[in-house]
């Protein structure tokens, strides 16, 4: 109908960057913003899982697409890790996360899910510090590469 594609939506946080195997070259190329889902990595970005899986997390349900083979030893050392960073920068696992996506300008929004009135007002305060140095963006991507 000669409608030009203007927004794509894609999978998209630290533990899952594959969009930036090209796929935002592309959309800076052409002028195509993204929305980002998962961008807490179905929780795992979050402190929920930081010492251990509680009784009442996604991981404890059989279905979902987070299962508990997802939360290796692995997997807890890089949020560990990315832990320390967060409150290094005086923010939530989760907020950084947020701002993290967000620092790209071509994520134009990020899709997240909440349970509670505090998980929203919690993740809107990521905004206030959506900034990152050169040192902050190495250290994360160290943590990540290990």
């Amino acid at each position: 109908m000669g409608v030009p594609l203007l927004i794509h939506q894609a999978k998209y946080s630290l533990l899952f960057r594959q969009i930036e195997e090209g796929l935002t070259d592309v959309f800076r190329d052409i002028g195509m913003g993204c929305i980002v889902f998962s961008p807490l990595a179905q929780g795992l970005l979050s402190d929920k899982y930081l010492d251990g899986i509680p009784d009442n997390s996604r991981v404890s349900k059989e279905h979902g697409f987070l299962q508990k083979c997802d939360i290796t030893e692995e997997v807890l050392r890089k949020i560990k890790g990315l832990n320390e960073i967060a409150r290094e920068r005086g923010q939530s696992l989760a907020q950084m996360a947020l701002a993290w996506v967000l620092r790209d300008e071509v994520v134009t929004s990020a899709l997240m899910g909440a349970s509670s009135v505090e998980q929203i007002e919690e993740n809107i305060e990521a905004l206030d510090q959506s900034g990152f140095s050169e040192e902050e963006l190495k250290a994360i991507d160290k943590i990540l590469a290990e």
